[in-house]
């Protein structure tokens, strides 16, 4: 089914009532209790609903009664050629969190192609209290579909596309990342500081970016030529880094990614060049690459831990028909330092 296709207007209780001639009431009793109608109140009623192929969506109903503990949440696969498995150390926290409140984690696929697909699904197949959605970075087509069925959500990632949006949310400030990155390869010496990053429908990326741009304004150093977009592949970085590398001024690489970052280490081992020393590297994730990569990648670390902890705060919130304090919470990442950016001699 297409993203468009399912957020058409269903014909709601209120439409049968309309079309019927008669109260929501009695359209309720017809669904619920049809004992307690006439039978030709009750055949007029039964035809419109046939008519309109009204169905009542129970889940959705059930959503706003909280009935059943559980928490929906759409896994993405990790990405083939990447070294990012971040939304693991999320959903483990929020897994532990969740429990504290008396709620269990529902995981659920989707087409990667559909932003929307497998919540249509489980709204109709399962009875959950709300939805923690992850991938805001496609834009938020998730949250008009929820908030059209009356479903209770909160999102990691800020609404891109709506920035006066109100439902809760709670994102990582990337664009600090990339400066305090910058900045710190900057302070080691590294003064031409250039930027591997993704391309520019990227909502993320270009984030990131400005924190990189920001850093080298205050510094004073000319940014033409320095900032380079490509796909979030280890191979595309490579030989990205080898093209930028042809410049030996460029002494300093800021990558949006620590998938981009190994990349980049890979081009400086096929130059006989040293990370750090020779050519000061940063990534952004602090993934387990980062962590196991020679010799050491530095890297910017969100704190996924206290997002999953925030976003369980604001669904328990959201749950108890209150209103959240702070419901848009922007969090502070910090940078892990290794031998990747600091000269050795």
């Amino acid at each position: 089914m297409s993203p468009s296709r399912r957020l058409d207007p269903q014909p709601t209780l209120a439409t049968v009532a309309e079309r019927a001639g008669v109260s929501r009431q009695t359209v309720s009793n017809a669904l619920n209790s049809p004992e307690l109608l006439r039978e030709d109140t009750l055949a007029r009623v039964q035809a419109v609903i046939e008519e309109l192929g009204y169905t009542p969506n129970r889940a959705a109903r059930q959503l706003r009664t909280r009935s059943s503990h559980l928490i929906g949440l759409r896994f993405e696969p990790a990405q083939e050629g990447t070294s990012n498995a971040l939304i693991d150390r999320f959903v483990h926290t929020l897994v532990e969190a969740t429990a504290r409140t008396g709620h269990h984690i529902v995981l659920f696929s989707g087409d990667p192609h559909d932003p929307l697909d497998g919540y249509d699904r489980l709204l109709k197949a399962t009875a959950v209290d709300a939805f923690v959605i992850t991938d805001t970075y496609a834009g938020t087509p998730q949250a008009d579909f929820l908030r059209k069925v009356g479903a209770p959500f909160v999102t990691f990632g800020r609404p891109w596309d709506d920035p006066s949006a109100r439902h809760p949310w709670v994102d990582v400030a990337g664009s600090k990342g990339a400066q305090l990155a910058t900045e710190h390869l900057l302070a080691a010496g590294h003064q031409r500081v250039a930027w591997l990053g993704w391309e520019k429908s990227s909502r993320i990326g270009e984030d990131r970016r400005s924190g990189w741009s920001r850093a080298l304004r205050a510094a004073g150093v000319d940014q033409a030529g320095l900032g380079v977009r490509i796909s979030d592949n280890v191979d595309a970085a490579r030989m990205a880094a080898h093209a930028m590398l042809e410049d030996g001024t460029v002494t300093g690489v800021a990558c949006v990614s620590d998938t981009i970052a190994i990349g980049v280490l890979h081009a400086l081992a096929e130059r006989n060049l040293r990370p750090g020393t020779d050519v000061g590297v940063t990534g952004f994730d602090d993934s387990l690459g980062a962590q196991v990569a020679w010799p050491g990648l530095t890297s910017v670390r969100q704190p996924l831990e206290q997002v999953a902890i925030e976003v369980v705060d604001l669904v328990h919130a959201v749950l108890s028909l209150r209103a959240p304090a702070e419901p848009a919470r922007m969090l502070e990442p910090t940078l892990v330092v290794r031998r990747s950016s600091l000269r050795q001699d």
